[in-house]
């Protein structure tokens, strides 16, 4: 059971230089029971490859990180990713580090042209960097989490270094986590963050569920603007709203981030009606979209 508990979870860091978070690498014993022979595996081979996605650019992970991070054994760990590599979806580096394979590459940019999420909102991420001269973010729900897309620097000199394209967060923790979790309904929002509570004690302990809840009722009061007052990093303040998808569902979040001297009362009214502005434009594009990939489908 301990075992079992300890795979639903990975441990994660959080630092200037970006952040790498925990995400689920298995499921509980009964859903395994319910599974058809062998998805078990290739469950765990996906988890196993999003992880190395998560860390691509810290340098990807080590067999011994892995293992410890899943839970999982090193001989099951090693199996799936003998096999990964040898279909070309990871690398082993040189330090013995796995790292995404080419194949990976082809797939990832596959999905991006069916879906177009990142480029839809990249007119909208560089406008929003340009006119705040502040690093800008596009980030997308995944489940109890969020990931960042792309990063775009403004030209302000100091900057905020948190987040980084690739990062993955808990719903509720930084701007653009809360704005997606705020867009929930309230029974949602708090099944989410009740699932993500055991990880938030161990990484994030001064950002409690229950704050983030009170944080996302506040949110849904100010017309869905979320502010990260450096909750993750002292002096590395945020301000955040979600884009919906066609069903009204948080699909993805537009996010500024800065020092916080940059961020004071004023500052945050004036971002927000940029915020406000390109959600405008980017929500009608990504409902055009989703509809336009039903009609080929």
């Amino acid at each position: 059971m301990r075992e079992q508990a300890r795979s639903r979870h990975v441990r994660s860091q959080t630092s200037l230089k970006g952040s790498t978070m925990r995400n689920d690498v298995s499921q509980p014993a009964a859903t395994d029971r319910l599974s058809p022979p062998g998805t078990q595996s290739v469950r765990r081979a996906l988890n196993l490859l999003s992880m190395i996605a998560g860390r691509e650019r810290m340098g990807g992970l080590s067999l011994a990180e892995l293992a410890s991070e899943t839970g999982l054994s090193k001989p099951t760990v090693h199996r799936l990713l003998a096999e990964l590599v040898h279909s070309g979806y990871l690398e082993q580096s040189e330090s013995r580090r796995y790292r995404l394979g080419p194949e990976s590459y082809t797939i990832g940019s596959a999905a991006e042209r069916r879906h177009g999420l990142q480029q839809q909102a990249l007119a909208s991420v560089v406008r929003l960097a340009q006119v705040s001269e502040d690093a800008a973010f596009i980030s997308v729900r995944r489940g109890t989490h969020s990931v960042c897309l792309h990063r775009e620097e403004g030209t302000w000199p100091i900057r905020s270094h948190v987040l980084q394209a690739g990062d993955r967060y808990p719903l509720g923790v930084g701007a653009h986590g809360l704005a997606l979790l705020a867009a929930m309904s309230p029974q949602e929002a708090s099944a989410v963050t009740a699932a993500n509570a055991a990880e938030l004690a161990e990484t994030y302990p001064n950002i409690t569920p229950d704050w983030i809840l009170e944080q996302a009722d506040r949110i849904r009061r100010r017309g869905g603007v979320a502010v990260n007052e450096g909750t993750v990093v002292p002096e590395s303040w945020a301000i955040g709203i979600a884009v919906p998808d066609a069903s009204g569902e948080p699909a993805m979040a537009l996010s500024i981030a800065a020092i916080s001297s940059r961020l004071g009362p004023d500052r945050q009214a004036r971002l927000a009606i940029l915020l406000k502005e390109e959600a405008a434009r980017l929500g009608p594009t990504l409902r055009r979209s989703e509809a336009s990939d039903l009609r080929a489908d």
